[in-house]
């Protein structure tokens, strides 16, 4: 009698379930738990964001503060007045690395994952062993420099932020593992049809992981807009530089006025927002990147748990 109070009964005149009070309190707890997360998760980019729109003078007195004195513009005006085009061009350059990045990644990795999910492939095990034992292993920074520059010519080039970031291990195996899950009926069916693998692939096979390939598309995005590293070993030409190594270098020179690292008469009358303009340049980086993953959030999480679950 006590277990039937305590669970969850069904009203025959409204066919809905009725919560016992065991029940309604564990899911006022469990709401208010993840809003406190979700409040301290939240917390450092409200900061960010204040910070950025308050003066140096502010920040030098008071501190880092949720709500400030005042509100400024001032580090936005010297950011963008003084690197305003540069700025612009470096944006241009990022979403074109991003946008080509990601669906040529998307294609290259999609088809090995396809490739290797097919029983009938032979040494399907053995090319994914050596896709594996590249993960695992490497040779090192320098090998990979001297490949990248002498022999594929990936100096002041686009592709050099194109070709080293363009497959990645792990997101193959996920689809090959969404790959593999499809039933094999439906490939034989269209073999029947006179259909051939390139037809397969891009009128069954992907057409059926539309999850798996949002959620890899959305880490191949995010790899592409927060890459700075290839920019920084590969590209000396001012007009390749991506938003993200572009903005480092803003602040590195800001960072070595404010110091004395240079000399005192090019820096003597100048009064640079280094504080400021560190969090400036967060908010203006990951700006764009925070509008887009709301939307696909949904399928990443559903998408990250393939193959976490057994049935």
């Amino acid at each position: 009698m006590t277990a039937a109070k305590n669970s969850k009964s069904i009203s025959a005149s409204e066919g809905r379930i009725i919560q016992s009070r065991k029940d309604r309190w564990v899911t006022i707890f469990s709401y208010a738990f993840l809003g406190l997360f979700a409040l301290i998760c939240l917390y450092p980019l409200l900061l960010t964001v204040s910070v950025s729109f308050t003066s140096e003078r502010l920040i030098a007195s008071d501190g880092f503060r949720l709500i400030p004195k005042s509100f400024t513009l001032d580090t936005y005006v010297y950011i963008f007045s003084h690197s305003g085009s540069r700025i612009l061009r470096s944006y241009g350059v990022t979403v074109f690395v991003t946008v080509v990045g990601t669906l040529g990644s998307m294609l290259v990795t999609c088809m090995i994952g396809y490739a290797i999910s097919l029983k009938e492939l032979r040494y399907r095990n053995v090319i994914a062993f050596v896709c594996n034992f590249t993960s695992i292993f490497s040779a090192g920074l320098v090998p990979w420099y001297v490949i990248c520059v002498n022999w594929y010519g990936l100096s002041d080039n686009i592709l050099a932020l194109l070709l080293p970031a363009m497959f990645s291990v792990w997101n193959m195996f996920l689809m090959r593992t969404y790959f593999s899950a499809i039933s094999p009926s439906l490939y034989d069916a269209a073999k029947i049809d006179g259909a051939g693998h390139m037809t397969t692939f891009f009128r069954i096979a992907l057409p059926l992981s539309v999850t798996a390939l949002l959620t890899v598309g959305l880490m191949y995005i995010l790899s592409y807009w927060n890459n700075w590293w290839n920019a920084l070993m590969f590209i000396n030409d001012r007009d390749l530089y991506p938003l993200q190594y572009y903005l480092y270098s803003i602040v590195s020179n800001v960072n070595a006025i404010s110091s004395g690292k240079i000399p005192a008469g090019a820096a003597a009358s100048i009064k640079l927002p280094s504080e400021t303009v560190k969090m400036a340049v967060t908010i203006i980086t990951i700006g764009p990147i925070i509008f887009l993953y709301p939307f696909i959030q949904r399928y990443f999480v559903r998408g990250i748990m393939t193959g976490a679950v057994k049935e």
